[in-house]
């Protein structure tokens, strides 16, 4: 099975609320289309802080969530000089804290700083099609100048996802892949 490549720079995604407190207003304004449906990058950023460092302008997702999260690589965490755990989305019970600093002030998280899994989005149908029923992770086979064997990869299964592969910007690296390269998807070993 072959599955075509999403390389995700940081981001972040808030609930309504949060947004409010640092926009003012309760509407984000889409800048352009994600590659799953109903995702969007929006003109909106703000500076993410911890103690020990920060990174501006990093940019937020839309449609609002029921959580905050801020999705950020390794090489983002040494700027920050934090250690977020490895998660998949929506799970920031217990992740690291994040001051983000907007138009109109700042907002402590006391949760929702993580480095994302590797994850492929995929359909219930993609699920059936491609024989992988009763299995959480696959590993996936990478044809490049820097080939290799990604381990531990998810499967997101959502009834409106679009088939592809998620990697922070750090793995796209390592493999020197880039949006849209396909690589093949192995069963877990």
């Amino acid at each position: 099975m072959k599955v075509k490549v999403g390389i995700s720079a940081r981001h972040i995604h808030l609930t309504k609320e949060t947004y409010m407190k640092l926009f003012g207003n309760d509407k984000l304004e889409k800048l352009r289309d994600l590659d799953q449906p109903t995702q969007f990058a929006s003109t909106s950023t703000v500076t993410i802080k911890t103690e020990k460092g920060e990174i501006p302008n990093v940019r937020i997702l839309g449609p609002f969530r029921s959580y905050n999260q801020i999705e950020i690589s390794k090489t983002d965490a040494f700027k920050l000089k934090v250690n977020p755990p490895i998660r998949t989305s929506g799970d920031v019970t217990g992740s690291l804290p994040i001051t983000l600093i907007g138009p109109l002030g700042e907002v402590f998280l006391e949760e929702g700083l993580i480095m994302a899994n590797r994850h492929i989005h995929l359909t219930p149908l993609d699920v059936k099609k491609y024989g992988l029923e009763n299995t959480d992770k696959v590993c996936i086979r990478v044809n490049s100048e820097k080939p290799g064997i990604l381990k531990n990869v998810y499967l997101k299964i959502l009834d409106d996802a679009s088939l592809r592969l998620h990697l922070d910007t750090d793995d796209g690296n390592a493999f020197l892949l880039k949006d849209d390269d396909e690589v093949e998807v192995l069963k877990e070993r």
